[in-house]
C-alpha cells in the first residue's frame, strides 16, 4: 500500500529510476519545488533561501496579532494580497463582544492597509485561498499550519504570526534548500475509500520516524489521473501531519478544470518534473491497496485499517483508556462500553473543514445515506459545507436534502469542529470526524474538570456508512451504494456580494476599530550578558503539541490579549505551570528594580557571587518537553511563554520548524540537548547559561550549562543552539521579533 524507500532516487520519464544521464547535483534542480522555490528566492544563494510569497492568509485567531506586530515595526500598507477571514472563534459565546470586536478589527484593517476580508462563515481559511488564491508557480505563506496548496500547482507553508508580520514589512521567510521527497502514486482507490484513508495511511507510515520532517512531499505519478480535484486537495491538506515543510502536485486537465471553474484560468500552468529529477527519498503509494482507515486518540498516526480495528477493538480501546487515565488523570475514562451488540458504537459524526467538508466528500455521503436514517438515539451526524458557494452548490443539486432527509444538521462554514470550539461531544462520547486532527483535548473537553471525550478520524464515507447503521463503526466499502459524481459550479456571486476586496486600495485615513479585549503585548527585554531559567514545567510525551502549550476552543476568544490568552497556558497538561512561571516572572522584575529576591540569590549563589551575578542575569522560566511543537502553527505557543515571563526551551528536537521559528521569533532560546542525554531534572531545578549573550552573538552551538536541583547540588549540563541565522541571532539578542524592528526603525 505505502513504502517507504530511504535511498535516494531519480525520476526519469516520468519513472523511479536508481540511474540517470546527468548528475545528482543537475538532477536535484529538475524537480517542481526547486523551480518555485528558486523563483521565489531573493538571496542568490540557492542552498540558502529568502523567501518572498505571492499572497498570505490569516484567520481571526491569528490577524489580530499580526497585524499589530507589524503596525508596530512600522507597516504603512499591505504589500501583497492579504486575506483575513473569520472561520476560528466567529461562533465561539465566549467573552461577550470580544469575538466580533476581532472581526470589526479585521475589516478596518483591509481598508486601512489593502487587504482581503472574508467575513464570517463564508469560507474557511484553506477552502477561501484555494477558490480565490492559489495559482500554478506560486507561493503562499499561512499563519494556519494545514497551509497546504500543492495539488493546485502553489507551494504553500504554514507558519506562525511573526513570519507574516516579515512578510507585511518586505522581509523574507528565511530556510536552507529543503529535501525533497517524490510521493509517487498508482492505482486507483476503491468505491468507498476516501482522500483521508489515503492521508492517514500516509501519516502512519512517516510520523512516527520523522521520515519526511521539514521536508517538501512532490506527489507524481499515473495514479494522480485517478483522483478528482478534491480528493488531491483532502490528502494534500493532511500532508501537515505527516511534518513536512510544504508540497506540490504535478498538474494536469482536471487541474485546470479547476481554475476554469473558479473563473481564473490564467492561473494554470502545467506542471511537471525536469526530464531526469533527483530526489533524497521516495514513498510509493498503491492507491488501490489503500482501505478505509481510523485514526484513534490522540494522534493522526495512531492508525489502523477500520477491518483490522473492529477485529481488535477490545485491545485497541483498552490501550486509548489506559493512555488517557495517564495523561487525565481526573477524568473517568471508559471506552470499552462503546463494544456492544457485536459492533462498536460511536455517539457522534462530524464532517467539517478543510479537510472534511469539501463538495465531493458531501455529495458521496449523500449518496451513502440516500433513502437511510441516522436513527433517533445518540448518534448524531453534523456536516459543515467549506464554504458558502461549496454550500450553494450542494443546496442546489440536492446532496443537501438529501442529509437532511436521513437526519444530518447542516452546519455554516466554520472550523470549529476542528479544535474544540464546535460539537463537543459528551463526557465519554466517542465522535468520529472528517477533520484534521484528534489531539488530546482538541474536541473541547476540559480533563482538569474530570472531562473526557475521544475523537477517531474517518473519512467522510465511512462516516456516511457508520450513520446509516445509526453510529455502528462501518467502513464505507461495506456499504452497497452507487457514487454518482455530481460536477462542482462555483458561483462567485456570493463572494462578491459580502467580500471586501482592498488589495491595492490601501486608506491611510480609516481608523483601526480597537475592541476593549484587543490590546499592545507587553514591553520585553533584551538578552543579558547570563540567563538563568527555572524549570516551570517538565514533560516526557514522546510529543508535546501545540494544543497542549495553548490550549485551543474558547481560549482562541482570547488571541488578541497577549495577558488574558497566556492564563491559559499548558492548563490542561500542567495546570501548575501558569502560576509557577507568575512567581518566577514577579522576582525577576525585583530583580530589574535593583532588588535580590532570597531565593534568587540563593541560586545564584551555587554558582557564583549572587549579589555580582544579579546584574547580569535575567531571571526566567523554562519548559522542558522531549519534543514539542507539533500541530498548529499558532504562535502564541510560544508568545504566551514569553508573556509569563519565559526564556528557554530545552528539548531533545523540535517537532517542526514552525515552532522553533516561533520560540526564535518571540525571543525564546531553542536550546536542545543531545539525544540520550538523561534529563531527570523536576519543576523547581534551575539551569544557569553563563555568558549566554555572547554565545549567541558569536555563533556558538555548544554552550556549556550548570542545572541546579533545588536540593543546591550542582551538575553541568550541555545545550544547543544549532542553526541560526543572523536575524535569528539578532533577534534573540534584542527579545523579540518587534524588538529586532523597533532598533532598526530607531536607526
Amino acid at each position: 500500500m505505502i513504502q517507504l524507500h530511504e535511498n535516494s532516487i531519480y525520476l526519469v520519464d516520468g519513472r523511479p529510476e536508481e540511474k540517470a544521464s546527468i548528475p545528482q547535483n543537475e538532477a536535484r534542480k529538475q524537480t517542481m519545488a526547486w523551480q518555485i522555490l528558486q523563483a521565489h528566492n531573493t538571496s542568490g544563494d540557492p542552498e540558502r533561501l529568502k523567501i518572498r510569497f505571492d499572497a498570505m492568509v490569516s484567520h481571526d485567531i491569528t490577524y489580530v496579532g499580526i497585524i499589530q506586530q507589524a503596525r508596530a515595526s512600522g507597516m504603512k500598507e499591505f504589500p501583497i494580497p492579504y486575506a483575513l477571514t473569520n472561520c476560528h472563534n466567529s461562533l465561539c459565546a465566549v467573552g461577550g463582544t470580544i469575538n466580533e470586536d476581532d472581526h470589526v478589527f479585521g475589516l478596518s484593517a483591509a481598508k486601512k492597509y489593502g487587504g482581503i476580508y472574508v467575513p464570517a462563515n463564508q469560507s474557511v481559511i484553506h477552502s477561501y485561498a484555494r477558490e480565490e488564491l492559489a495559482r500554478c508557480g506560486a507561493m503562499i505563506l499561512g499563519s494556519d499550519s494545514h497551509t497546504r496548496y500543492g495539488a493546485l500547482g502553489t507551494m504553500a507553508v504554514g507558519e506562525g504570526g511573526p513570519e507574516l508580520a516579515k512578510q507585511l514589512l518586505k522581509n523574507t521567510w528565511d530556510v536552507n534548500m529543503p529535501k525533497v521527497v517524490l510521493v509517487y502514486m498508482t492505482g486507483a482507490p476503491r468505491r468507498g475509500v476516501g482522500p483521508h484513508d489515503v492521508a492517514i495511511s500516509l501519516v502512519k507510515e512517516t510520523f512516527a520516524s520523522g521520515f519526511v520532517n521539514n521536508c517538501v512531499l512532490e506527489f507524481c505519478g499515473p495514479g494522480i489521473a485517478n483522483l478528482p480535484i478534491d480528493f488531491r486537495n483532502g490528502i494534500d491538506v493532511m500532508t501537515t501531519e505527516t511534518t513536512c515543510l510544504s508540497s506540490i502536485w504535478e498538474t494536469d486537465e482536471i487541474t485546470r478544470g479547476f481554475f476554469e471553474t473558479h473563473g481564473r484560468p490564467q492561473d494554470y500552468a502545467e506542471l511537471h518534473p525536469g526530464r531526469e529529477a533527483w530526489y533524497d527519498k521516495m514513498i510509493t503509494i498503491e492507491l488501490d491497496k489503500v482501505e478505509p482507515m481510523i485514526a484513534l486518540p490522540f494522534h493522526p498516526s495512531n492508525a489502523y485499517p477500520i477491518r483490522e480495528f473492529l477485529a481488535n477493538a477490545k485491545e485497541l480501546l483498552e490501550k486509548v483508556e489506559q493512555d488517557a487515565a495517564r495523561r487525565f488523570p481526573k477524568a473517568h475514562v471508559k471506552l470499552t462500553d462503546k463494544l456492544h451488540d457485536d459492533g462498536v458504537w460511536a455517539d457522534q459524526g462530524v464532517i467539517a473543514g478543510c479537510s472534511g467538508g469539501l463538495f465531493d466528500n458531501i455529495t458521496e455521503a449523500a449518496d451513502i445515506l440516500r433513502g437511510g436514517s441516522t436513527g433517533n438515539g445518540e448518534f448524531s451526524l453534523n456536516v459543515y459545507p467549506t464554504s458558502v458557494p461549496v454550500s450553494l452548490a450542494l443546496t442546489r443539486n440536492g446532496a443537501t436534502a438529501q442529509l437532511l432527509e436521513a437526519g444530518a444538521v447542516i452546519k455554516p462554514s466554520f472550523c470549529g469542529p476542528c479544535f474544540g470550539a464546535g460539537d463537543v461531544p459528551a463526557n465519554n462520547g466517542l465522535s468520529l470526524r472528517h477533520t484534521t486532527r484528534n489531539f488530546p483535548n482538541r474536541e473541547g473537553s476540559k480533563p482538569g474538570e474530570g472531562q473526557f471525550a475521544a475523537v477517531c478520524l474517518m473519512d467522510a464515507r465511512s462516516i456516511a456508512a457508520t450513520a446509516a447503521n445509526g453510529g455502528r463503526i462501518t467502513p464505507a466499502t461495506d456499504m452497497d451504494y452507487v457514487a454518482e459524481p455530481q460536477p462542482y459550479h462555483f458561483d462567485r456571486a456570493v463572494y462578491d456580494n459580502r467580500i471586501y476586496y482592498g488589495f491595492g486600495k490601501a486608506d491611510p485615513s480609516v481608523e483601526l476599530v480597537m475592541g476593549p479585549n484587543i490590546t499592545d503585548w507587553p514591553k520585553m527585554y533584551p538578552l543579558t550578558e547570563n540567563l538563568l531559567v527555572e524549570l516551570a514545567a517538565v514533560i516526557h510525551d514522546p510529543v508535546t503539541t501545540t494544543d497542549e502549550l495553548i490550549p485551543s476552543g474558547e481560549t482562541s476568544s482570547y488571541r488578541s490579549n497577549p495577558l488574558r490568552l497566556a492564563e491559559f497556558t499548558l492548563s490542561r497538561r500542567v495546570p501548575e505551570y501558569v502560576g509557577h512561571a507568575k512567581d518566577i516572572a514577579a522576582q525577576e522584575a525585583e530583580r530589574r528594580e535593583g532588588k535580590l529576591p532570597e531565593h534568587l540569590k540563593a541560586v545564584l549563589s551555587a554558582v557564583g557571587d549572587a549579589a555580582a551575578l544579579a546584574g547580569t542575569t535575567q531571571f526566567g522560566s523554562a519548559v522542558f518537553a522531549n519534543k514539542p511543537g507539533d500541530g498548529s502553527a499558532r504562535e502564541q505557543a510560544a508568545s504566551c511563554q514569553k508573556v509569563l515571563g519565559g526564556f528557554a526551551n530545552i528539548c531533545y528536537s523540535y517537532a517542526t520548524k514552525r515552532y522553533r521559528s516561533n520560540c526564535i521569533n518571540w525571543g525564546i532560546l531553542p536550546f536542545t540537548i543531545d539525544e540520550g542525554t538523561p534529563f531527570d531534572y523536576a519543576d523547581g531545578d534551575c539551569v544557569f547559561v553563563p555568558d549566554v549573550r555572547r554565545a549567541v552573538e558569536e555563533a556558538r552551538e555548544d554552550i556549556p550549562a550548570k542545572v541546579i536541583r533545588k536540593d543546591g547540588s550542582v551538575e553541568d549540563l550541555m545545550l544547543h543552539i544549532r542553526g541560526l541565522t543572523q536575524d535569528e541571532r539578532e533577534i534573540i539578542l534584542d527579545g523579540c521579533l518587534m524588538n529586532y524592528y523597533a532598533a532598526r526603525i530607531a536607526d
